[in-house]
């Protein structure tokens, strides 16, 4: 293996990556992929740390991490009730290298996502747990890899209760087999694993915050360790190639967050010209170098290059409407479960996350709520490139009470901050449908959690709204979010129709029989939008009697003719600020989406965007 390596910045656009990279914000050239068979087995009688597995692991299956041990892609395809799993793989010198590994470097091994609690050991010697079934984690594995081995040797633990409700599990059902709008569980690995090397100085995070009127980012800067005196990180900024910024900052902290100037952008009649939006998704590309030993006339030794991106653009609310870059903007979304019939929540592959994103802008819609889900950050770095406004949604837990509250938060945080530079997530919603606070119109408890949820989303990140109870109930919403799967066009239309119906909707029980707003919740001038309505069942693939939906079609033409009538009723609306529309796929035995479960359209495509966008009459007739 090579004993040094240049880390002087490469010509590399983290905005033109190929999508397969795990952490899309934070990009080293040079990384291990530990995709592929995997030793599997399942631990039923929890024997597993008495036996002493991690020390050596003689696991008897194979699994393809890493999709879910439920799923088909896994090759193990096993549904039932498994509260303990085992994984092992080794890696070698050839992964090694790949990791840009060398002596003096530190060697970690990275994680997507393990559902729901992940301990790790490395060559039998215990690395640390992580707890939270949809957020990143890593370890530093330098000092366990042992010495003279050809091969190393790492084991995962993952711990997931299908009976625990208390752990935020979004539509994974707690039952053995699906029903209603839960599906299916994923458990264990089920996003990447990768090896990566680095300084013992490095960049662990980055976080980017546009700050349109001072023509400004605010950076933040996280290193693994306290820097020595004489260390500075340089940020350059260029777009398409041609520079826009470039500055060194001295850091003395593991955080430092500073302001960076972008001229270009102080020139009022055309600092529109770089900015981001769905019909001009923008990027901007960054480089970080960390340098030691600089001074006043020196400049250091790189010690770490990163490469990220960011877009220029602020998301707000104002007299009832939703802002983009300040001016208002019309929100048509679509309810996406990101759910595989084969994969199930792990996408099958990095292209399939491109493609849901297209398919979805091919329908003319311009945002997408994901839907009790922490979406992989690859289809965040493709709604980033490809244009489309996402609203960020925890899965929820189903129980209350001070295990649900505590592990929440904690995840919750670890969200925030792995997903609060992409430019196209745009809200932040903690909570959906009252999941986990079913009483929170009489439990004064209940509404204390759902308020320090809002307010700590904003603590962590006041430049997105957030909508504390998505679809009722609200207590601390910038968005007055409802939720109606009324299938008449003209009760929906005489329903939102001027601002005598909204304030007549906002003031009593909601569709669903639910109190809309909260005491304390204020309408002001919040903007009101429709984020679930349709749920229109289209069998396709499933018999009358396992097909489950708000309303029915029968026929691709009544198809058509009942989703003209909800969605053209909607946009005859005075005061709605935009809509979503559920939903993007069939998932399982909930058949109504506008595709089928393997991405396959309903009906013409061109006649369901004319349905979405308005834009032309929709004709019922078939190609």
């Amino acid at each position: 293996m090579s004993s040094s390596v240049d880390l002087e910045p490469a010509v590399f656009r983290a905005s033109q990556q190929d999508g397969r990279y795990p952490r899309p914000q934070l990009v080293r050239p040079s990384w291990a992929e530990l995709s592929g068979e995997w030793g599997f087995a399942f631990d039923d009688a929890d024997i597993g740390l008495t036996a002493r597995w991690f020390a050596d692991p003689q696991f008897d299956r194979k699994i393809q991490v890493p999709f879910p041990f439920e799923s088909a892609a896994s090759g193990i395809q096993d549904t039932g009730f498994h509260k303990v799993a085992w994984y092992s793989r080794t890696f070698d010198d050839i992964d090694l290298a790949e990791a840009g590994f060398f002596a003096g470097q530190r060697l970690h091994v990275r994680f997507g996502a393990v559902d729901y609690r992940a301990s790790v050991w490395v060559d039998g010697t215990f690395l640390g747990q992580h707890e939270g079934g949809h957020t990143p984690f890593s370890f530093d594995i330098t000092d366990a890899v042992v010495s003279g081995l050809s091969e190393h040797t790492i084991v995962v633990r993952a711990e997931d209760d299908p009976l625990d409700v208390t752990q935020p599990r979004g539509k994974q059902d707690w039952r053995v087999d699906p029903h209603s709008i839960w599906y299916h569980r994923t458990s264990g690995i089920w996003q990447p694993v990768w090896l990566e090397s680095t300084n013992p100085l490095a960049v662990t995070l980055v976080h980017w915050v546009p700050d349109l009127p001072n023509a400004s980012v605010r950076v933040r800067v996280d290193l693994s360790r306290r820097p020595a005196p004489g260390t500075t990180v340089s940020l350059s900024l260029s777009f398409d190639g041609v520079p826009l910024s470039d500055t060194t900052v001295a850091v003395t902290a593991t955080t430092q967050s500073f302001t960076l100037a972008v001229p270009v952008q102080m020139n009022g009649q055309a600092y529109e010209e770089l900015l981001w939006t769905p019909e001009s998704p923008r990027l901007i590309d960054a480089t970080l170098t960390v340098r030691t030993g600089s001074t006043s006339h020196v400049q250091g030794t790189a010690v770490d290059v990163v490469h990220s991106y960011l877009g220029l653009r602020s998301a707000a609310v104002a007299r009832g409407r939703f802002l983009l870059n300040d001016r208002p903007y019309y929100v048509r979304s679509v309810l996406q479960q990101g759910y595989w019939p084969e994969s199930h929540l792990a996408s099958p592959s990095p292209e399939a996350l491109r493609r849901d994103v297209e398919l979805i802008k091919e329908l003319g819609f311009n945002a997408t709520r994901v839907h009790q889900k922490i979406e992989d950050p690859r289809f965040l770095y493709w709604t980033d490139r490809l244009g489309l406004l996402v609203w960020g949604e925890t899965p929820g837990a189903f129980e209350f009470g001070a295990t649900a509250v505590q592990r929440m938060l904690a995840e919750w945080t670890e969200v925030i901050e792995r997903d609060l530079s992409h430019p196209s997530l745009v809200t932040w919603v903690p909570l959906n449908e009252s999941w986990g606070v079913q009483h929170i119109a009489h439990n004064p408890a209940q509404q204390n959690y759902a308020r320090a949820l809002a307010a700590l989303t904003r603590t962590l990140d006041p430049s997105r709204p957030v909508i504390s109870n998505d679809g009722w109930e609200h207590i601390d919403s910038d968005i007055l979010s409802v939720h109606d799967y009324e299938s008449s066009g003209d009760i929906l239309r005489e329903r939102y129709s001027d601002e005598h119906a909204k304030h007549a909707l906002l003031g009593d029980l909601g569709p669903a029989g639910r109190r809309l707003l909260l005491p304390g919740q204020e309408i002001g001038e919040r903007p009101v939008m429709l984020t679930e309505f349709g749920g229109i069942s289209f069998a396709t693939q499933y018999t009358d009697s396992d097909a489950w939906g708000y309303s029915s079609a029968q026929t691709a033409d009544d198809f058509l003719e009942r989703m003209d009538a909800v969605v053209s009723a909607v946009h005859t609306s005075a005061f709605l600020a935009g809509f979503c529309y559920t939903q993007l796929t069939d998932t399982l035995q909930e058949t109504n989406g506008l595709l089928d479960e393997n991405r396959m359209p309903k009906a013409p495509m061109r006649h369901l965007r004319a349905i979405v966008t308005q834009s032309a009459p929709a004709t019922p007739a078939l190609d």
